[in-house]
C-alpha cells in the first residue's frame, strides 16, 4: 500500500476530489493560476488536525497574496469535512479520499499498530505545488504546530 515518497521538481499526481460540499476539485483546474499547498492530515476534529487546520486558515489572506490555494485531504467523508470546517470556522479547502487512493498516490499512508491490531493511517505531510504542477517543496511526517507559518516562509520564495 506505501508509493515511494515523491521528490521535489517532480510533477505533482493528478487528481479530483470531492471537497466538503460535494463539488468536485481537480488538481489540473489550477495549472497556470496558483500554487497550491496540499497537506494531508489523519482525521477531522482530532487537536492536532484541528490545531493544523485553523493556522493554515489565519493564514489565508497571507497564502492568497502569494496566488497560493491550501488544501486538506484526509480519509473522512464530505459530511465529517462540512461539520469540522462549519465548527472551527474553517477556509481552507478539504478534500474527501475515503479509499485513499490519492493518499497512496502521494506515499502518506503507513501501518500503524492500534489495540493490538494494525491499521493504516495518514503520516501528516505536505506538498506545495507551484503554477506549473511540480512539486516545490516534499515534508514528510510534518507537526502539526507552527507548520502552516514554515509553508508560508517557502510560499514567498516560489519566484
Amino acid at each position: 500500500m506505501q508509493n515511494e515518497p515523491l521528490a521535489v521538481g517532480t510533477e505533482a499526481p493528478h487528481f479530483e476530489l470531492p471537497d466538503a460540499d460535494m463539488e468536485n476539485f481537480a488538481l489540473t483546474a489550477l495549472h497556470g493560476k496558483r500554487h497550491v499547498v496540499l497537506y494531508f492530515y489523519p482525521r477531522d476534529d482530532t487537536p492536532g488536525c484541528t490545531l493544523e487546520a485553523n493556522e493554515f486558515s489565519d493564514l489565508e489572506e497571507e497564502f492568497a497574496k502569494y496566488d497560493t490555494i491550501v488544501v486538506g485531504v484526509s480519509r473522512d467523508d464530505c459530511l465529517s469535512h462540512a461539520s469540522f470546517r462549519d465548527k472551527y470556522g474553517l477556509s481552507v479547502l478539504l478534500l474527501s479520499d475515503p479509499d485513499a487512493r490519492v493518499c497512496k498516490k502521494y506515499g502518506v499512508m503507513y501501518e500503524k499498530e492500534v489495540d493490538g491490531h494494525k491499521k493504516w493511517s495518514i503520516k501528516r505531510s505536505t506538498f506545495v505545488i507551484d503554477k506549473n504542477g511540480k512539486l516545490h517543496h516534499v515534508a514528510y511526517g510534518v507537526q502539526a504546530h507552527g507548520h502552516a507559518q514554515e509553508i508560508l516562509n517557502l510560499i514567498k520564495e516560489i519566484k
